[in-house]
This record gives structure tokens, sequence and C-alpha cells, in this order.
């Protein structure tokens, strides 16, 4: 297995924190080979971010992501960034709570949910979407286990949230497979 993720949005949405929680949960928990990175613009808060991971079965030649097999969109202006860039076959998974105008992508499955909405509604606090957005990133594409992303979530939200979070990505990983499914059937 060779992957590589882009988890991108807006500076103080959290994915630099849910790109180090995927990958411990890779590396650390599931035992594969993982790099990550991050990058976010010099607005930090407000200004555009992403986080990088690569999962490999096998040692990592390069430490950049070139061509994301699975793209996270949670801003309008991650998606203008970001939203063309995903290989063939590849997976967009778009929160079109925050993100009107998707790019059309033939080559690529793109898959929406209301991501800010459901942490908002669903789990009653905004500030857990990146959580949330984890789960549906696992539930749409399975690249680690369920197992895995609540012992890197346990390990790396503030002391206190952790009940929080695991329903954000509890209720993120069930809405993620329901997506899934129906992108699987014809």
């Amino acid at each position: 297995m060779y992957k590589e993720i882009r988890l991108s949005g807006t500076g103080g949405q959290g994915l630099i924190l849910a790109g180090i929680i995927l990958a411990e949960a890779a590396g650390v928990y599931d035992g594969y080979d993982v790099i990550q990175t991050q990058s976010y613009g010099p607005e930090a808060r407000g200004g555009a971010s992403r986080a990088e991971v690569i999962i490999a079965d096998d040692v990592i030649d390069f430490p950049k992501v070139t061509s994301p097999d699975v793209v996270l969109i949670m801003s309008q202006q991650a998606c203008d960034r970001y939203g063309q860039h995903v290989k063939p076959g590849g997976i967009v998974l778009v929160d079109d709570t925050n993100v009107s105008s998707i790019p059309s992508l033939e080559d690529a499955c793109v898959v929406t949910l209301p991501i800010t909405e459901i942490a908002r509604h669903d789990v009653g606090r905004q500030v857990v979407a990146n959580v949330v957005a984890l789960g549906a990133l696992v539930g749409v594409t399975g690249i680690v286990t369920p197992d895995a992303m609540e012992k890197a979530i346990s390990s790396r939200v503030p002391r206190g949230t952790e009940e929080l979070n695991m329903k954000a990505f509890n209720i993120g990983l069930e809405r993620g497979r329901e997506a899934r499914a129906k992108h699987e059937t014809p």
C-alpha cells in the first residue's frame, strides 16, 4: 500500500492536528511507514492550511505528496487551491457546509458531507469538525482502522475533551460509511 492524503482548509480548523492524529494512527497503531508534513499561510488563522500524510507498507522514498489519492477540503479557499489536485480514481471529501463551488472531476470520486454542520448540530461543538472529518475520511476510505484512530485521538486531543472527540469521530465515521455505501450502489 502507498497512499498520499492531503487535508486542506483554513487556519484554525484544526487540520494540522488532524494530520498528526492520522499519521499517528497509521504509524504507531496500524504499523505502517508514515510521513506527515504541514503548511499554513502567514495569516495562520483564516489563511490557507494543509496537512499531508503519506502512508505506506514499505519505505517511503520521497517525503512530499505529489499526487494525492485522497483530498479532504474544508473551505472554499482550499477547494480553489487543491480541489483539482487528486490522482485519477482518487477520492475528494468536501465539507459542503463551507464549500459551495466544487470543481467537476471526471476521474475522481467526489463525496460531499456537511462536516462542520454535523459537528455543530450532531456533536454540539463546531470546534470538533476536524475530528468529524477524520471519522468521515476513515469511513469513506478505510485508510486506517477505527481502533487506531480512537487511540491516536485519545493521545492527542486536549485532556478533558476525549469523550467529545470520540463522539465526533464516531458520528463522522458512520456518516462516511453511509456516503461510501451510496457511492458504491449503482
